[in-house]
């Protein structure tokens, strides 16, 4: 069966920094483009970063010049190192990506359980 596993969540001051992980487990054909979400309370889940396979890269504006996202397409893995965060980064962010589980099928988007990040002031 086909996981995303998020890691690297926590609490950290004002200013600090992260690493969140997200890991596609089980058996696949092929992965593309993965993206990190995140939501607060209340609110709809925004685009934080987004990766193709190729390495190409787009940010949330919030985000910009803080975060990086990363991908290692050996381990199916990808990365979002965060710098610099701010109380208004609290939140639960959410992984996803595009997988083919078998060469005949067709793209499904999947996405992790979340992993929670609060920034205290």
């Amino acid at each position: 069966q086909v996981q995303l596993v998020e890691s690297g969540g926590g609490l950290v001051q004002a200013g600090g920094s992260l690493r969140l992980s997200c890991a596609v487990s089980g058996h696949i054909f092929e992965v593309t483009a993965m993206d990190w979400y995140r939501q607060t309370e209340g609110n709809e889940r925004e685009l934080v970063a987004a990766i193709t396979y190729g390495g190409n890269t787009n940010y949330g504006n919030s985000v910009k010049g803080r975060f990086t996202i990363s991908r290692d397409n050996a381990k199916n893995t990808i990365y979002l190192q965060m710098n610099s965060l701010k109380p208004e980064d609290t939140a639960v962010y959410y992984c996803n990506a595009r997988i083919k589980e078998h060469s005949d099928s067709r793209y499904v988007l999947f996405w992790g359980q979340g992993t929670r990040v609060t920034v205290s002031s």
